[in-house]
């Protein structure tokens, strides 16, 4: 372990990362956006540990919220858009359970949840906005009143005020910041320093990342903390931020990871069909998670063949001539 110095007591495996990080009730947020970057390791980790009453708060996800929702892990959730893109506009296990009470959902804006994460990593308790004016997103709720207040909860969802600086006939919404228990993403790489790099579209990662209490980074690999010195603007995160490292090849699949691998359509396929019925539903979480003892074994379920077939070409970024359908 002498060459991963700056990760002592950082690194450790997906099962140690979720055990002492997420709990019953914790609130917890997921990175990465639709079928882009999820963080599938963690998430089947803790989906096998049946842990319950989270409350869920992301940007735009999707697989990852939806596998979450599926397993009865989630209680509450907030977000702006829960979706696969073609594969599910709106994610399927999500849709059954909001539709049948299952689980309560505060609707923001894509907008305001970039700013409630941004609220939270300046460390103010909350940050004025525009967006949602004129809109139902502004004046219903999806949390019942007597759960404002509780632990992850504001008094209000949002308050609407006139400009405090005068300006006639000028409202503003002012939004509660998000500081979630702990946020997991999943990133191409970090160093033997603990830096984390990742390449492409960060979405609302970092600023998911500065808000919680706690950070959970699953990568693709370790690398040298020289390499990534030589190109420093590509960093995304520093050491002093990250609690836990968790190697994870294919750690986001069926989702994708810029240069590394494209999604997978044939597992997005699947996924979709089963989902939408409760018995096929049921079975898939059978063999797919608790039937699963471990990541490795669910890539080897998956199928090298497979992972080959959706391996990115390292100058585009994605797997040219996959066929998507």
């Amino acid at each position: 372990m002498a060459e991963h110095n700056g990760l002592d007591g950082k690194l450790m495996s997906i099962g140690e990362a979720v055990e002492r990080f997420v709990a019953d009730g914790s609130q917890i947020c997921v990175g990465g956006f639709t079928i882009n970057r999820n963080p599938m390791a963690a998430v089947y980790e803790i989906a096998r540990r049946r842990i319950k009453d989270l409350h869920l708060v992301a940007h735009s996800n999707g697989q990852a919220l939806d596998l979450l929702v599926g397993a009865g892990c989630v209680r509450r959730l907030d977000i702006a858009y829960g979706g696969n893109g073609r594969f599910a506009p709106t994610c399927i296990r999500f849709r059954k359970a909001v539709e049948r009470g299952e689980v309560l959902v505060e609707d923001y804006t894509n907008n305001m949840m970039s700013l409630r994460f941004l609220a939270g990593a300046l460390g103010v308790p909350f940050i004025p906005s525009k967006s949602g004016l004129g809109t139902d997103v502004v004046e219903r709720s999806g949390f019942p009143p007597e759960l404002r207040g509780e632990k992850g909860i504001p008094c209000e969802k949002v308050i609407v005020i006139d400009d405090p600086f005068g300006h006639a006939d000028d409202e503003v919404v002012l939004l509660p910041a998000l500081t979630p228990d702990v946020s997991i993403i999943h990133a191409q790489q970090v160093s033997t320093d603990g830096t984390v790099r990742i390449k492409g579209l960060t979405f609302a990662d970092l600023e998911q990342c500065k808000a919680s209490g706690a950070v959970i980074v699953t990568c693709e690999e370790i690398v040298p903390e020289d390499y990534l010195r030589l190109d420093p603007d590509q960093n995304a995160l520093p050491p002093f931020l990250v609690d836990a490292v968790v190697v994870a090849p294919y750690g986001a699949h069926p989702t994708a990871v810029r240069y590394f691998y494209d999604y997978d359509p044939v597992h997005l396929n699947h996924y979709k069909a089963v989902a939408k019925d409760d018995e096929q539903w049921a079975a898939y979480l059978e063999e797919w998670v608790y039937g699963v003892e471990s990541w490795d074994a669910y890539l080897d379920k998956i199928g090298g063949a497979q992972l080959a077939h959706i391996r990115a070409n390292t100058v585009a970024g994605y797997a040219p001539g996959l066929d998507r359908r």
